[in-house]
C-alpha cells in the first residue's frame, strides 16, 4: 500500500460514522445539558451582533470575531460540498445538513465559551484563546496539556492544507475557468493580497474580514434568491422530494433528482458531514477567533459566535440546496464522462437556469471570495496554535510569511497527498476538542444559566 492510499482510508476513518456520531451526539447532549437555550435565545443571539457595546478586554469586536469565524468556516463546502451531498446522499442530505446544524449550535456555543473564559493575555498584549487553553486551564494537570499540545499541533498542520492550499487551489481554478486568467498569475494575486492582509495580524483579518464578509454573503444572498425565485414553480416539488428522500429508507429520486438511488442512512451520512465540515462546529477552530473578542462575558460572545452556524449551513447552504433543487439539474449525467454531475459544475448548472451564461462568473467570483475569506481565518488560527507550541514573535512573523508563500503553491499545484493529510489533521482536532466541551459542560452550563439570569432575564425586565 502506498502513502497516498494509506492516508486516503486513514481520512476516511477519520471522517467516518464514529466520528460523525460524536460531532452531532456531542451537540445533542449539549443542547439537552444547557436545556435548549441555544435554540430558545437565537433570535436573541442574532441581534447582538450589531449591538455596540462598552469597551472591554480583548483585541477586536465580537462583530469582527464573528465574521473572522465565518470567513473561515464560509467557503468551498457551502457550493461545492453542498452539491456534492446532494448527489452523494440524495436532495434529503439538504435536510440532515440542517439538522446536524441545529444540534451544532449548542457545540459552537460551548466551544466559544470555553475559548472566552479560559483565555490568557500573550507577551504583546494580544488575546490567545480557543481549546488549547481551556483544554490546559480548564481540565487542567498532564492530561489538559497533553490534549492541548496534540490540538495544537493537528490545528497548526490542517492550516496549510485545509485552510491554505485547497481554497487556494479553488480560487485559481476558478479565476481560470471564467476568465482564463493563468493559475500561476492568480495564484501570485492571491499570495501578495494574503500577504499584505496577514503579515498585520488579527486586527487586519477582522477589519478586512467585517468588510468581505458581510458583502459576499449579501451578494450569494441575493443571487441564490433570484435564482429560486426563477424557478419558483418547481420549489414545492423540490422542497417535498427533498424531505420524502430525507426519511426514506429505499428512495429514488423523482423529479428533482432523476436517477439518484439514496437512502435515509446515505442521506443522513453526506448531510451531516458535509454540514459539519462547513460550519466546523465541534472541530475547535472558531472558538480561536472568539477569544480574541472585547467582551464583558463569555456567554455574550457565545451566543453571538454561534450564530455562524445559523448562517453559514442553516441560510447559505440551504439556499444552494435549494436553487439546485428548484433548478431541476440534479441527477443530470455529463455525456463524457458517463458519471453525474457533482461540485461546482453542478451548482453552476443550477445558477445557468436563472443567468444563463452569466452563472459561471457568479459562481466563480461567490467562490472565490468564499474561499479567500476562509485563507485569512485559517491564518489566524494556525497562528494562535503555534504560539501555544512556541511563544517566540519570531517564529509567529514567519509562520505569516510562509503560510502566505504556500497560498502560491496551492494555486498552482495539485497536491493530493497534502491535502488528504491535513483533512485528516482537520479531523483529529475535533478528538481532544469534544473530550474537553464534554468535560467541562458544567463550565459552560454554569456559564449559561448564569448569564440567563444575570443578563437576559434582567433585559427582558
Amino acid at each position: 500500500m502506498n502513502l497516498e492510499q494509506l492516508l486516503n482510508d486513514l481520512n476516511n476513518f477519520v471522517w467516518g460514522p464514529i466520528m460523525l456520531a460524536l460531532l452531532v451526539g456531542t451537540g445533542i447532549f449539549l443542547t439537552i445539558r444547557l436545556k435548549f437555550l441555544p435554540w430558545r435565545n437565537l433570535c436573541y443571539a442574532v441581534g447582538m451582533i450589531f449591538e455596540k457595546k462598552e469597551q472591554h478586554e480583548g483585541d477586536i469586536s465580537p462583530f469582527q470575531s464573528l465574521m473572522t469565524a465565518l470567513s473561515a468556516t464560509v467557503g468551498t463546502g457551502n457550493i461545492v460540498g453542498v452539491a456534492t451531498a446532494m448527489v452523494l446522499g440524495g436532495p434529503g442530505a439538504l435536510v440532515w445538513m440542517w439538522i446536524s446544524a441545529l444540534f451544532g449550535l449548542s457545540t459552537k456555543y460551548g466551544e466559544s465559551v470555553l475559548a472566552v473564559k479560559y483565555r490568557e493575555t500573550n507577551s504583546v498584549g494580544e488575546m490567545a484563546g480557543g481549546p488549547m487553553y481551556a483544554m490546559k486551564n480548564g481540565i487542567g494537570g498532564t492530561l489538559g496539556s497533553v490534549m492541548a499540545t496534540l490540538f495544537a499541533l493537528f490545528a497548526v498542520f490542517s492550516s496549510f492544507g485545509i485552510g491554505n492550499m485547497t481554497q487556494a487551489h479553488s480560487i485559481a481554478s476558478a479565476i481560470h475557468t471564467s476568465f482564463g486568467v493563468s493559475t500561476t498569475v492568480a495564484g501570485g494575486i492571491i499570495m501578495v493580497c494574503a500577504f499584505l492582509i496577514l503579515v498585520r495580524g488579527i486586527h487586519s483579518i477582522g477589519m478586512v474580514s467585517s468588510v468581505i464578509v458581510p458583502f459576499m454573503a449579501v451578494f450569494y444572498f441575493i443571487a441564490a434568491v433570484i435564482a429560486i425565485l426563477t424557478n419558483i414553480s418547481a420549489v414545492p416539488a423540490g422542497v417535498a422530494e427533498i424531505f420524502r428522500m430525507a426519511f426514506s429508507f429505499d428512495a429514488v429520486a423523482g423529479g428533482v433528482g432523476g436517477s439518484i438511488v439514496a437512502s435515509m442512512l446515505s442521506a443522513m451520512r453526506w448531510g451531516v458531514a458535509r454540514g459539519v465540515f462547513s460550519n466546523e462546529a465541534g472541530m475547535g477552530s472558531a472558538p480561536i477567533a472568539a477569544a480574541a473578542a472585547r467582551t464583558d462575558h463569555p456567554s455574550r460572545q457565545g451566543y453571538v459566535n454561534m450564530t455562524g452556524t445559523f448562517f453559514d449551513t442553516m441560510i447559505i447552504c440551504m439556499l444552494t440546496g435549494l436553487v439546485i433543487a428548484s433548478s431541476g439539474v440534479l441527477g443530470t449525467t455529463d455525456p463524457a464522462t458517463g458519471k453525474l454531475v457533482s461540485g461546482a459544475n453542478l451548482t453552476i448548472m443550477a445558477f445557468r437556469s436563472a443567468f444563463g451564461d452569466s452563472a459561471p462568473i457568479i459562481v466563480s467570483v461567490a467562490l472565490s471570495l468564499f474561499a479567500f475569506t476562509t485563507i485569512l481565518g485559517w491564518e489566524y488560527y494556525g497562528e494562535k496554535a503555534l504560539e501555544y507550541l512556541v511563544s517566540a514573535r519570531p517564529a509567529i512573523m514567519a509562520y505569516r510569511i510562509i503560510f502566505s508563500l504556500i497560498t502560491f503553491v496551492g494555486a498552482t499545484t495539485t497536491l493530493e497527498i497534502v491535502w488528504n493529510f491535513s483533512d485528516t489533521m482537520n479531523g483529529l482536532m475535533s478528538i481532544p476538542n469534544l473530550i474537553c466541551l464534554i468535560w467541562l459542560s458544567n463550565d459552560i452550563a454554569k456559564e449559561c444559566f448564569d448569564y440567563e439570569k444575570d443578563v437576559i432575564e434582567h433585559e427582558k425586565d
